[in-house]
């Protein structure tokens, strides 16, 4: 795989086609809810058409339909959020394409509906994909797609960053780390690397910002990883795999910090073709179902979820309500599936079987050009 925009390497971007459809009325609807939940949206400024960075919408209560509120200025590329275990600071991947290095931006959401930018740090590498907030409220943790290396960001007084305090530079032909998470015990930091076909685990000194390499698990040549969500009882953890539809699952032990693979599955009905490229991955609270978006066939794949999380069943293909959807959301109260369709333009929802788990037809949508992500607050 060369070294090209992590946006295009699996197909050159296809027309916004049917960008606006219901999103372009939620536009002009209503005047604002008077109880509503504030959702963020990310997507990409400097693709074309152009995203808007950083957009405030509303979910007004009973309804799942997502409102504009406002955009917010000078954020470009913004593509990941995690937010202080308080709420009051927001932390967002700046990818910034084409440049030697990324940024990430810390924002005061006191008042989630306005959020005010506190200022933004470097990345120490290109094109940053995924950050999350480190357990301890210490540090942020941020994924260099570009450079394939992983950066620890440390927490100032008032929620600006400071520099970095630690980067580990993934070693291989072409790393490409897409994913950087703690571990449900929060003694040990995993990063996921497209590139290099690997799961690293890290062993993490809160005193000094420092990760340490405990072990690199390396998946078959061209799986691709790209994201790992765990089970709710912390055994086991599923890794999407971007360059082969399928998902593998491995056991998990916090005690000595090892990831096992021990099955693969397919997120693709049998006799795919073409273009199959899993996007996110996220499993209920529950433990009973995985969810996964598989682009190409543009589907959000349902999978059960058995033998107390070693096992993983394909159940369903629901059509995403758009085209090439890059990420899921569930809603708080995992009713409703919010996905973002990058290449229409588009953030649907669909509805959750309450009883079966199973994603419904798209019930509505709002247009945001190159979208990539949603964030519940």
């Amino acid at each position: 795989m060369t070294e090209i925009s992590r946006r295009t390497f699996v197909g050159a971007v296809g027309a916004a086609g049917a960008a606006a459809v219901a999103g372009a009325q939620l536009a002009t609807a209503a005047s604002r809810p008077r109880a509503a939940t504030t959702v963020y949206v990310g997507s990409y400024t400097t693709s074309s058409p152009a995203g808007h960075g950083l957009d405030v919408t509303q979910r007004a209560a009973g309804s799942p339909a997502l409102t504009p509120v406002r955009t917010v200025g000078k954020l470009t590329d913004v593509s990941w959020f995690d937010r202080t275990r308080d709420g009051r600071i927001l932390y967002v991947t700046n990818e910034n394409e084409g440049a030697e290095t990324g940024t990430v931006s810390a924002l005061d959401i006191s008042d989630p509906s306005r959020p005010k930018l506190l200022g933004s740090t470097s990345s120490k590498g290109g094109s940053p994909t995924h950050l999350s907030v480190h357990p301890s409220q210490k540090y942020v943790l941020a994924a260099n797609y570009g450079s394939g290396s992983v950066v620890v960001l440390p927490i100032e007084s008032g929620g600006k960053l400071g520099a970095a305090t630690d980067l580990q530079q993934h070693e291989g032909k072409e790393p490409h780390a897409h994913q950087v998470v703690t571990d449900p015990s929060g003694k040990w930091v995993l990063a996921v690397d497209l590139g290099t076909d690997s799961v690293y685990v890290y062993s993490f000194d809160i005193g000094k910002g420092k990760l340490k390499l405990h072990k690199q698990i390396t998946l078959p040549a061209g799986a691709g990883p790209r994201h790992l969500a765990f089970h709710p009882n912390s055994k086991f953890a599923y890794v999407a795999q971007e360059l082969r539809p399928e998902i593998t699952v491995a056991s998990w032990d916090s005690a000595t910090g090892t990831v096992k693979p021990i099955a693969v599955v397919p997120a693709v009905p049998p006799g795919s073709t073409g273009e199959l490229y899993p996007g996110e991955i996220t499993v209920s609270r529950d433990g009973k179902f995985a969810y996964a978006t598989v682009r190409g066939p543009n589907t959000v794949a349902a999978f059960t979820v058995g033998d107390g999380g070693a096992g993983l069943t394909l159940v369903s293909s629901a059509p995403s309500g758009g085209n090439w959807p890059r990420h899921l959301a569930l809603d708080p109260d995992e009713k409703w599936f919010y996905v973002s369709n990058q290449r229409s333009g588009t953030v649907t929802w669909l509805p959750r079987d309450p009883a079966t788990g199973l994603p419904g037809k798209s019930a509505g949508s709002l247009a945001v050009p190159n979208v990539n992500s949603v964030f519940f607050v």
